[in-house]
């Protein structure tokens, strides 16, 4: 992936925190510093310098730098997931739950400091943990459209898997393509245009109780 050649300017030496809102600075500063300079470049001096701690303090949390790195990887899966499962979850109306969901593509690939580039386009995806981190986390959030799919079409599990996975794979690359063209269509028009697009494909299933969803 293409990085910025060098991440932001370190922090200020930092008070004692509690345990939880340590880690969180800490992950924190170790986003900013993976996501400027890629896994490989990266340093843990650079991470202790960013979150404005010694090495020592950085270590209490994380043995090395590969455990930082799956931490924040598994943070940043989980947030992509939760956000997908609240589109599913949070309404009964499926057009809303498809805006829903590919908004939530759209967010969290627009969302400040560009976490999104350790899912999809790290640098270390050859490494078999990270990888697998990464496709359980989209793993999970295709389940839970084909758990609605499946519900409500009454296709089998693989089938509402592969549509689940077609309806995932559109938002996540359309939103990756148009992050650096965003001066050009708001984020709620490129939404509406792709949740009309997968719509118009999805709502040709036909619901359980026989009548096909409206356009």
């Amino acid at each position: 992936m293409q990085l910025p050649q060098s991440a932001p300017p370190p922090a200020r030496r930092s008070s004692r925190l509690p345990r939880s809102a340590r880690r969180l600075q800490l992950l924190q500063a170790a986003q900013e510093v993976f996501v400027a300079q890629g896994y490989h470049a990266a340093a843990m001096d650079d991470i202790a310098d960013r979150a404005g701690v010694s090495k020592p303090v950085l270590y209490q949390h994380f043995p090395g730098k590969r455990e930082l790195y799956l931490a924040l990887l598994e943070q940043q899966v989980g947030e992509l997931t939760a956000r997908v499962r609240e589109a599913m979850s949070g309404t009964d109306d499926n057009r809303t739950r498809v805006n829903g969901a590919v908004g939530a593509y759209f967010d969290f690939i627009d969302a400040e400091g560009e976490a999104f580039r350790l899912v999809f386009e790290s640098d270390l995806r050859n490494d078999d943990e990270v990888r697998a981190l990464a496709d359980r986390g989209t793993r999970a959030c295709v389940e839970a459209i084909a758990e609605v799919i499946e519900v409500d079409t009454g296709l089998d599990r693989e089938r509402s898997l592969l549509l689940a996975s077609g309806m995932t794979g559109l938002a996540e690359t359309s939103a990756r393509w148009w992050l650096p063209r965003k001066g050009t269509v708001s984020r709620d028009e490129a939404v509406a245009l792709m949740t009309a697009l997968s719509w118009r494909g999805i709502s040709r299933f036909p619901r359980v109780e026989g009548e096909p969803t409206a356009d």
